[in-house]
This record gives C-alpha cells, structure tokens and sequence, in this order.
C-alpha cells in the first residue's frame, strides 16, 4: 500500500506539473561599457523588449570607461552561464579578446553602437557614425556658408564612434577650404572631460569660434560651459552634439532652448536589440550587419521632434506601469494556481489515504473473523447436544424436522457471533473472565461452558486465549506495532508469557510474524 500510495501521488504530481507548458528561458548579458543617460534610456527599453516575450532574464554590467572591468565583467558573465551576450565595447582593439573567448565558448554575441577589430560576433546593430560625423560637417559648412573657425572635442581614445565621426566629420570638412579647424581635443564622452580639456585650450591659446562640434551632446555643453566660465563665449558662437536625446536634459531640450544649435539622433532602440537577440536565439533568419537610422535635429525642427518625443517617453512609461500592474496580477495568479496545485495534492493524499485505511480495516477485520472461525469451527466433541436439554430450542410443532434443523443452526450461528463480539469487544482487557462473559451472553457459567463446548469442541477459557492469540497474529501482520504493543493490545499482562503462548499455539516467535 505504501508503494501505491508513493506511486500515486508522483503520477498526481508530474500531471499537475505537465498541465504547465514548458516555457523557454534565455539568460542575456548585456555589457555596457559606461554609464551615462543614453545607456540608463537604453537599459530601460532593453528592459522593455523583454516585456512581450516570455522566459528573458537580462543581467546587467556597466565597466564605467574602464577596458579592465569591463574585461573582468565580460568573463564574469560568460562563467555563470549565459546564452547570447549584448556588448557595447570600451575600445576597439582592448575588449576583443574577452569578446572572442565568449564567442570561441558557442555563445552568440551582439556588438551594438561600438565594434571592435575582430570579426568574432554573430551581429551589429547600430547607426552609422561615420555619416553622423559626415552630415555634422556638412551642417556646420552650410551654416558657416563655407568659412569660419571650428573646434572638436573627440569622444574616447580609440573607440569606434570616436574615429568614425571624426573621419565622417573631416571627410565633410575637406571640400571647405575656407573653413579652419582650429583644433581637436581629446574628451572622454562625458561633460567633465569636455570641460577641463576645453577650458585648458582656451588658458593656451585664446581663439574667438564660429561652431563648436562635440562628438555627443554631454561634450558640447561642457565646451560651452568652459568658454562661458572663461568668458570666451561669444554671441555667435554655437553648438552642435551627436545623441539627440528627449526628456529633460537631452539634447532635443537643449536645442530647444538655443543651448545647442543642432544635435544628431543616435537612436537607442533597445527593443530592436532585443528582438535581434531573440531571432537569434531561436534559430530564426537575421542580418549580422543592422543600420539604425538617425535624423538631424534642428531650431527648425526641434519642437517637433520634442514633442513626438515626450508623446513617447510618456506612452513608455505608461507602457511600463501596465506592465508592473499586470505583472502583480500575474504573480497572484501563479500564487493561486501553486496553492490550488498543493490542495488537490492533499486532497488526493487524503483520499488515498482513507481508501488505504479503510482497505487496511477491512482486511484486519476479515482476518479477525477468520481467525475467530478457525477459534469455533472444530470438530464437535464427544458430549452429545442432548446432554444439555436446557439449552435445546423448543420444539416447534408443524414445522418439518429440516425447518427445525434449520432454525436451531441460525440460532447457534446468532450464539456464536454475539460469542465472537464480547470476546472481541473485552478482548484487550486483562481482567476480563469467563464469569463476565456469561453474564454478558446471559447464561450462567455452566450453561455458557456447555453451549460452547457443545458447538466448537472448546471451553470458553480456550475461545478467549486463542482470540487474543488469534487477533495478536493480525496485528502483527498489518501494523506496525511491536511485539510488547500487542501483547498488551490482546489483554496479555505479560509480554514474555504472551511470547510463550504464541509459539506453543503457532510453533513461531511473535518477532517471526513480524519479519515475514
């Protein structure tokens, strides 16, 4: 019975978990190689790409402009197992070697917004910096109508934006002869970098400017604040920077305010990304190069672009609180269906275990009849049934001699089965005696010990000692009761004489009945 009820209850387990469709489960790292509002915007689509499919888990690390941890944090992500990795790298030539052991290992890997000099990817996504460059070049000329002094402020040191756009930018710039590039600075992509380098060129060698290009719009600014703080800037000096960020602080606000006369949208679109990575994943067709497009924003179209923008940012974030809303929901639900799950489970142990009970009853009960069967059911002895006259039925008068046979057997048959219950009714108390039984079968002692020696062959004391000896057989087989337990259980005050009495009567120890 145990074994069924083991059996059953994992088939009732493994259907309830079958009733649960598999879902896949991919694990995406994504490493970016610095932290800054373009990535935290990036971060949050990417995020957001995962809400329309289910089983992504992203996991995040950001090396903060260091090629060493964002080395360390690459092989960090590869070693806890990860299944496509999304990778923004620092330099060109210094983070390929993480890359190619991550995809030397099988693992699908994404160069988005920067490359490197390996061909070790599965797919690029990103704009074309190059172009950008090229058509801010090409702006600031027209703007210019041909001549005037410009300054540069260069993002990172060997990072591909950083030599794209100035290649695009000075590709424009060499159909200009009029134009003079002052000068290029080294930035680092943020406002600070900007700021002191800019700040140091002006202390050197003071020169009045017509534009100011910053290879993103955080530079830009920081060039602007450097010549304000010097007080270098002029009323005709203006601004251009590449990101063309919305919300408050980004560049399309900044245009807007006259703070930058011009920006160039690098679009984020995490959900692009994503969707890349979950093509790829699931074996689907994809392209390994993949351009995004960008647009030059302008005073004359800034307000535009703002608005259509802030319309996004809004819809995003209400997008997002649906998502948290529908994702608590979803967690109740899934609440309900584990507590839903462990009743039916319990109630499938319950029931189980009453049909085990109840079929253990059954049978200890079918055992204790037949063994108080084979108690009474012996052959008769020699006392001859007229010897008791008073305890003969009546005689009944036109009955036939087969009708009165009949009746005397149910009558000894009802004898022997009210026998059978007080016996087995007494049968764990101790003191119980043949003087109490007849009393309970209301018949005196002698005429109690005639009846039953007339119909079984044995005396009362014999029909109590081999029912509890009897019943003590059944217990041992069906429970797990010790020997001394159902010594005790049976009315035996002893547990040595009980052993005694049990292998004299079944040439066996009780503790061999238990074995077997």
């Amino acid at each position: 019975m145990r074994k069924i009820l083991i059996s059953t209850t994992i088939i009732v387990l493994l259907l309830c978990m079958g009733c649960r469709e598999q879902e896949r489960h991919y694990v995406i790292g994504v490493s970016q190689c610095s932290e800054d509002i373009w990535r935290e915007k990036q971060n949050a689509e990417l995020r957001m790409g995962t809400y329309f499919h289910d089983g992504i888990e992203l996991r995040f690390a950001s090396a903060y402009d260091s090629d060493k941890r964002q080395i360390q944090q690459i092989d960090s992500l590869v070693n806890t197992g990860i299944d496509l990795l999304i990778v923004a790298p620092n330099q060109i030539a210094t983070i390929a070697p993480a890359i190619d052991h991550a995809y030397d290992k099988g693992i699908p890997v994404i160069v988005f917004e920067r490359k490197t000099n390996s061909k070790k990817y599965t797919a690029f996504i990103g704009a074309d910096n190059y172009e950008m460059g090229r058509l801010m070049g090409e702006y600031i000329a027209q703007q210019t109508k041909g001549q005037g002094r410009i300054l540069e402020i260069k993002g990172l040191k060997d990072s591909s934006p950083a030599i794209e756009r100035h290649n695009g930018f000075m590709e424009a710039l060499s159909h200009y002869p009029q134009i003079q590039l002052v000068d290029t600075l080294q930035g680092d992509w943020t406002e600070e970098s900007a700021y002191k380098t800019t700040k140091q060129w002006l202390s050197q060698q003071p020169t009045a400017l017509e534009y100011v290009f910053g290879q993103n719009d955080r530079m830009a600014m920081g060039a602007r604040k450097a010549l304000a703080d010097t007080h270098h800037l002029s009323p005709t000096t203006r601004f251009c920077g590449i990101d063309g960020l919305p919300g408050e602080n980004g560049g399309i606000q900044m245009v807007c305010d006259s703070l930058l006369d011009a920006t160039y949208i690098y679009p984020t679109h995490g959900d692009q990304l994503i969707q890349l990575a979950i093509d790829i994943l699931d074996g689907k067709p994809y392209e390994k190069e993949n351009l995004l497009k960008s647009a030059l924003v302008t005073r004359t179209n800034a307000n535009v672009v703002l608005m259509q923008s802030e319309e996004t940012l809004r819809q995003t974030a209400y997008l997002d609180q649906l998502h948290e809303k529908t994702d608590t929901y979803l967690q109740e639900l899934d609440t309900q269906k584990a507590i839903t799950l462990l009743v039916i489970v319990i109630l499938v142990l319950v029931i189980i275990s009453a049909v085990i009970f109840i079929e253990n009853m059954r049978r200890r009960h079918r055992l204790e009849r037949q063994a108080f069967s084979m108690v009474v059911n012996v052959p008769q002895s020699e006392t001859p049934a007229s010897d008791s006259p008073t305890l003969q039925q009546p005689a009944i008068t036109d009955v036939t001699q087969e009708e009165q046979e009949q009746i005397e057997a149910d009558a000894d048959a009802r004898f022997l089965e009210r026998l059978r219950q007080y016996v087995q009714e007494q049968m764990s108390n101790s003191d119980f005696s043949v003087e109490e039984l007849a009393a309970q079968m209301g018949v005196s002692r002698v005429q109690l010990y005639r009846k039953v020696k007339a119909q079984t062959g044995r005396t009362p004391v014999d029909i109590i000692r081999l029912s509890r000896l009897n019943r003590s057989k059944v217990l041992l087989q069906t429970t797990d009761f010790s020997v001394s337990e159902v010594a005790y259980q049976v009315g035996f005050t002893a547990p040595s004489y009980f052993t005694k009495c049990f292998k004299e009567e079944y040439g066996m120890l009780p503790g061999d009945v238990k074995k077997t």
